[in-house]
């Protein structure tokens, strides 16, 4: 009979997991359909690089401003309830895209985002220590990193609905013979039109995806889940932070996530304009996003493999050296190898959201949820970061490089942060705290 122990998912539990793992991929689909959407606001709203990145700060600041919230409500509560208040949220911020199409304001979609991420972050917050809870603590990793082989599944229909339905439909997007934008050449009365047309473009799919969030809602809410065994659902949030401040593989874990999100939200929003300094259309650029979630994809499912063999804290070091070299490359090398460059990054990538919030989270029992909000707060890595990159990328040039490859000093850094924790969580503190 197979040791329990070793069992990564049990037949018992086999439908709450595929439930859940699904709500994976509609927060990844959420994810990156959202970046390029960065470039395409830049050019049709007529507006610089950092004011377009507000895209993401939006996006990825509404996970820090409610996963605390989100957290108390599902420890005294339950799993499910978060669900079905994160898919309620989330289906609202998508079909407010309606309203802020129809009056052109940029502010209203950074609105429409934030609303839609207060529902990104329940569904995080809830679905990953579910899944941890799923289970035997000894395969909890491995669980969660399948689980979380979905999300770039999410996220490649993402990059896809963007790079085959909207971005090529946007007629901001066109270029003369030359290579060079014809948008900013027109007349206001002929801007006004395309910016009415292409905003539209932008809204339709936001608004598809509200519906069908609705749709998982009503799933989840007739399913029946399995409900957290003899877990204390009394709130004692200040005796739970202060056991999660002294645990230092969790502090530090919360820090590495900061820098993982910024890393791997620069690396994708970014590409595009990487692309664009070489004179590659929005529209091709990503189709190298794609390419890249492919590689992130089956990299993913790899080093999950890898997992029974390897110690997941010495891939995690490892990993992070190979994002040290591939952004490296991108600012140093440039041209068509360095956007291969940035392509490659995302294999070395794959494995490192899931791995920190296992590894954090090791060991710390009724305080999981709340360590879990923690988790998810740094996901404003991926709010503060990028416009901050884009600042840098509107300087034009940094010294003797063009701008948009001195940019990716900042994924090199995080990338370091990254390979520290993981070295100290592999040599200098690897038992259960």
């Amino acid at each position: 009979m197979k040791n329990q122990k070793n069992v990564v998912v049990s037949k018992e539990v086999l439908v709450p997991f595929i439930l859940i793992t699904s709500l994976f991929a509609m927060w990844g689909f959420a994810n990156d359909i959202t970046n390029p959407m960065v470039a395409a606001f830049q050019t049709v709203m007529e507006i610089s690089n950092a004011k377009a990145a507000l895209v993401q700060f939006a996006f990825y600041g509404g996970y820090a401003t409610m996963a605390i919230p989100a957290a108390l409500i599902i420890k005294r509560y339950s799993y499910k309830l978060g669900i079905i208040i994160g898919l309620a949220l989330y289906a609202v911020g998508a079909l407010l895209f309606f309203p802020a199409a129809q009056y052109e304001i940029f502010g209203f979609f950074l609105v429409s985002l934030y609303i839609l991420t207060f529902g990104l972050a329940f569904l995080e917050t809830t679905a990953n220590p579910y899944i941890l809870s799923m289970g035997s603590p000894e395969t909890a990793t491995r669980r969660l990193n399948l689980a979380q082989s979905f999300n770039p599944m999410g996220s490649l229909l993402g990059m896809t609905v963007a790079s085959q339905v909207i971005l090529p439909s946007l007629q901001s997007d066109k270029r003369d013979a030359a290579g060079n934008l014809i948008f900013g050449t027109l007349g206001a009365a002929e801007k006004a039109a395309i910016r009415t047309h292409d905003l539209a473009e932008i809204r339709d799919p936001y608004v598809i995806l509200g519906f069908v969030v609705i749709a998982m809602l009503v799933v989840i809410a007739m399913a029946k889940m399995p409900q957290r065994g003899g877990a204390d659902h009394s709130v004692h949030a200040g005796d739970s932070f202060k056991r999660l401040i002294k645990n230092v593989r969790y502090r530090e874990g919360v820090i590495a996530q900061v820098f993982y999100v910024g890393a791997q939200i620069m690396c994708w929003t970014f590409i595009i304009h990487y692309a664009d300094n070489l004179g590659i259309p929005k529209s091709t650029a990503q189709k190298y996003n794609i390419v890249a979630m492919v590689i992130f994809l089956s990299s993913r499912f790899i080093s999950t493999a890898l997992m029974k063999y390897l110690n997941s804290r010495f891939m995690l070091m490892l990993f992070a050296f190979g994002g040290i070299l591939t952004t490296s490359g991108v600012i140093l090398i440039g041209g068509t190898t360095g956007l291969y460059l940035l392509v490659a990054t995302s294999a070395f990538m794959s494995l490192m959201f899931p791995t920190i919030y296992g590894i954090a989270l090791e060991g710390i029992g009724d305080d999981a949820t709340l360590g879990a909000a923690g988790l998810v707060m740094a996901i404003v890595g991926g709010a503060l970061m990028p416009p901050l990159q884009g600042f840098i990328i509107d300087q034009g040039t940094v010294g003797w490089l063009p701008a948009v490859n001195f940019s990716f000093i900042l994924p090199f850094i995080c990338f370091v942060v990254i390979a520290l924790y993981g070295y100290r969580t592999w040599k200098v503190h690897p038992e259960k705290a």
